[in-house]
């Protein structure tokens, strides 16, 4: 089977599963949220978009005497992360796919181009609410580091010879250090997560530890990678802390816009913007575009929006282990005994880093009006 026919039956099962999830009905936020958002004035100036109405999906509101996140009883809840990461993991195989004929800068200007393109479109055929300034301002800083300053990073790394095996080490610190930085911010961590956390890090480990080598190591690769890190786990408290409820479509806007203008200096400084459209590329970009945009960092984007910072980025550990995979059914690679353990521990890891409840402190008793 030839790498084109592989690439378009990996897109069809990854759309249609897409497909039966996006047609569940989403899980009730909790009404503590939904009642000390709607209180607050700051979010009329904010935004026009009520928490319940993003994405244009109404939600059914909770029962308001409970004090905890409601349970996600729901079928679409559970199998959002791990559509997520089957997304999420394809990545690393498109990057494989297009890197013979685009520059990496150059190739994610055009997904940047085209994501703003498809979901301007989505948002003026359904009416969508646009974000007023301060909330958009917000997006295009989260954006700057999810997008360009992750991707960017991770791809001109590569690029300046950084192993795969390496680079993907680096950015796995990041469920650690989201979590170090939640908890000094006051996000809730205990033992089980942190326990968790760390073997899923040493899971990752083995499931790269044949890829790990010195070869291609420089002060420019190491920087790099170091500013994906950082980017994507700023980038990601950053909107969870201040622009967590969004519509997914004009929010994607903003943020790939902001992406566009800081990526495309840099193409014009470092690249001569090459790219060899062939049926690979047409395929990878797409793909980039519809689903790994469109869907994953969209079921991203939601599950921060329900669940704590270092909960949702753990499960970015599956990750290595789920490319692993599809590297040696569309490759042939090596899929050996250290990294099906790697992926056990890692799966381990994700179950107790992400299983636990995040307590929510009480809600203040309202002060009574005079």
């Amino acid at each position: 089977m030839s790498r084109s026919a592989r690439l378009t039956g990996l897109l069809a099962l990854v759309i249609g599963a897409g497909r039966r999830v996006a047609a569940l009905r989403l899980p009730a936020v909790p009404a503590r949220n939904a009642t000390r958002i709607a209180a607050n004035p700051r979010w009329h100036r904010v935004s026009r978009t009520p928490p319940s109405l993003a994405y244009g999906r109404p939600i059914a509101p909770a029962s308001t005497t409970s004090t905890r996140p409601t349970a996600p009883g729901s079928l679409a809840v559970r199998a959002t992360p791990f559509l997520f990461v089957l997304i999420w993991a394809s990545g690393f195989v498109v990057a494989k796919y297009a890197a013979p004929y685009a520059e990496p800068l150059s190739f994610l200007l055009l997904r940047y181009t085209g994501v703003v393109v498809l979901m301007g479109s989505l948002a003026l055929v359904a009416r969508a609410t646009w974000p007023r300034w301060r909330q958009a301002g917000h997006l295009a800083v989260a954006g700057i580091g999810i997008q360009a300053g992750y991707l960017g990073g991770v791809w001109a790394a590569i690029a300046a010879g950084m192993p795969a095996g390496v680079a993907a080490l680096v950015v796995n610190l990041q469920p650690v250090l989201t979590a170090v930085v939640g908890w000094l911010l006051g996000e809730p961590m205990g033992a089980r997560r942190a326990t968790g956390l760390v073997l899923g890090f040493l899971g990752v480990t083995l499931v790269v530890s044949a890829k790990l080598t010195t070869n291609g190591l420089s002060v420019l690769t190491v920087g790099l990678t170091t500013l994906a890190l950082v980017a994507i786990t700023a980038g990601t408290l950053y909107q969870k802390r201040f622009c967590p409820e969004f519509d997914l479509r004009t929010g994607q806007v903003v943020q790939f816009a902001a992406s566009i203008v800081v990526t495309a200096p840099f193409v014009v400084a470092f690249e001569s913007f090459r790219v060899t459209w062939t049926l690979e590329l047409a395929g990878a970009l797409a793909w980039s575009i519809l689903v790994l945009t469109g869907g994953g960092i969209s079921l991203l984007f939601l599950m921060l929006r329900r669940g704590a910072a270092s909960q949702v980025t753990s499960y970015f550990y599956l990750v290595p282990g789920i490319t692993a995979v599809m590297a040696f059914g569309l490759f042939g690679e090596q899929l050996g005994w250290i990294v099906l353990a790697g992926m056990a521990a890692t799966v381990i890891g994700v179950a107790l880093a992400a299983g636990g409840r995040v307590t929510q402190p009480a809600e203040p008793a309202p002060t009574p009006s005079r």
